[in-house]
């Protein structure tokens, strides 16, 4: 690879990894970051190439297989529940006519304004009644009544 040694090749990939780890905190790049560093290690002792990539390889899925469950059980990573979909089943009004084709509408549930498309795609006219069927993200899915 030039005149630039294996290893640090190698410590680039195991920063550029970790980077990527630290911005997303999903517990997948880490281990990969790991077996960076150990085939960086494997590189400095001189062993060839090939062996270094397998090392590579086996570390990162060794420790991906055996202590992602662990760490994640430990760390309780997790969605976080929220109390909005207590709403679902709830009547609601149209206060913005619901549009499929142009994407618009929404709807008064309790007090609150929530973005609001129609389980059929059908459009429903201001004022009407209608039932909340599901929530996703900040959009609710209601069906006329």
């Amino acid at each position: 690879m030039g005149s630039i040694p294996l290893a640090v090749w190698w410590l680039i990939l195991a920063v550029v990894l970790g980077i990527i780890e630290a911005s997303s905190f999903n517990l997948i790049t880490i281990w990969f970051s790991i077996g960076a560093v150990a085939a960086m290690i494997s590189s400095l002792f001189g062993v060839p190439f090939i062996y270094q990539v397998v090392i590579f390889i086996m570390m990162s899925a060794l420790l991906l297989y055996f202590t992602k469950p662990l760490i994640k059980k430990f760390l309780n990573v997790r969605k976080e529940k929220t109390n909005a979909d207590r709403i679902i089943g709830e009547k609601g009004i149209v206060v913005e006519k619901i549009d499929p084709v142009n994407g618009t509408g929404q709807v008064k549930i309790g007090g609150q304004i929530w973005t609001a498309r129609s389980t059929n795609d059908e459009v429903i006219d201001l004022n009407e009644l209608v039932e909340i069927q599901e929530i996703l993200g900040v959009k609710v899915f209601v069906k006329k009544l």
